[in-house]
């Protein structure tokens, strides 16, 4: 499959849709079991604390995860990711409450690279804070 958007429409400077993704306790207990990552910092508050943490955080994959959903979405392939990295700056705070933590994504297209490539430049937020740093996507478009 094909990414959706064609290499010749965009330009440096184009936006990705921004979206919000909301993280709770219950989202982490799933992604522990799914990933193996069992460490208590995600899921025992009690323990994220003693070491330091204000709370239980989000797995940092976890993390890295829904922010390149923003890219997979806006090309329509996840085949189409060439390259992906990011630099964990601050974790995702998630409180036991109802309304747990959000993780808000943005993007754009930074630079035309050659065979059809961009290079997507992202910007994550959790509470006011950037969470991921020098988090960038090398696309292949159509």
């Amino acid at each position: 499959m094909a990414a959706k958007i064609a290499y010749d429409d965009v330009q440096v400077g184009t936006e990705l849709p921004a979206r919000t993704f909301r993280v709770n306790r219950a989202t982490l207990v799933r992604y522990a079991g799914a990933s193996g990552d069992f460490n208590p910092i995600h899921w025992d508050e009690r323990f994220a604390k003693e070491v330091g943490l204000p709370d239980v955080i989000a797995h940092g994959m976890f993390t890295m995860a829904e922010v390149a959903r923003v890219v997979t979405d806006w090309t329509g392939d996840p085949g189409s990711v060439v390259e992906y990295g990011v630099r964990f700056t601050r974790p995702v705070v998630v409180p036991n409450d109802d309304q747990g933590a959000t993780i808000e994504v943005s993007g754009r297209i930074a630079a035309k690279l050659d065979d059809h490539t961009v290079r997507v430049d992202l910007t994550a937020t959790s509470a006011g804070r950037k969470v991921l740093g020098m988090s960038r996507a090398v696309v292949r478009l159509a």
